[in-house]
């Protein structure tokens, strides 16, 4: 697949993340279905673009976002199971995952071109 059609389904999928979010506030029924949509898009944009280098580190902040994805989807899945407010603490722990890797795995990959 091509970095431009992976980078579209990424942004497709957390679009359609922050929809589901916002509509879920809102108590709508239809909320996490949508939400859930954009969680297994995004994630599987995450796992098909792999790292093929040999940094312990950049490995290692890749299983971390990668098991943050997945905290994304489950999370999804708990919005349709329990019809509470669990959901909450799933979103945060993925968010602090996806948001350190975010700024942690380009840092590293700056320092690995530099060796």
């Amino acid at each position: 697949m091509s970095t431009k059609t992976v980078n579209v389904l990424a942004m497709a999928g957390a679009v359609l993340l922050f929809v589901g979010l916002v509509l879920q506030f809102g108590k709508l029924v239809y909320a996490p279905y949508i939400y859930l949509v954009g969680a297994v898009m995004f994630a599987y944009t995450q796992v098909v673009s792999g790292y093929k280098g040999s940094s312990f580190v950049i490995r290692r902040l890749r299983r971390q976002q990668l098991m943050g994805a997945l905290i994304l989807v489950l999370t999804g899945v708990a919005m349709l199971v329990w019809h509470r407010n669990e959901w909450i603490v799933g979103l945060t722990i993925a968010a602090v995952l996806e948001l350190y890797t975010a700024f942690r795995i380009p840092q590293e990959e700056a320092k690995e071109q530099k060796r």
